[in-house]
């Protein structure tokens, strides 16, 4: 396997569209664009450290 790669703003951006765009999609109702969101956060907060 490669080496993960941290969520940033503009993926969960995307997801979030995505997410928008049908909010039936398991990706809306599962809640992980708000999930990706969190992540992209917390990657930009630790990068700022």
């Amino acid at each position: 396997m490669g080496k993960p790669t941290p969520m940033d703003h503009e993926s969960a951006g995307r997801i979030s569209a995505a997410a928008d765009r049908d909010p039936d999609s398991p990706t809306a109702r599962s809640g992980f664009d708000e999930r990706a969101q969190e992540a992209a956060d917390r990657n930009e907060a630790a990068e700022e450290d």
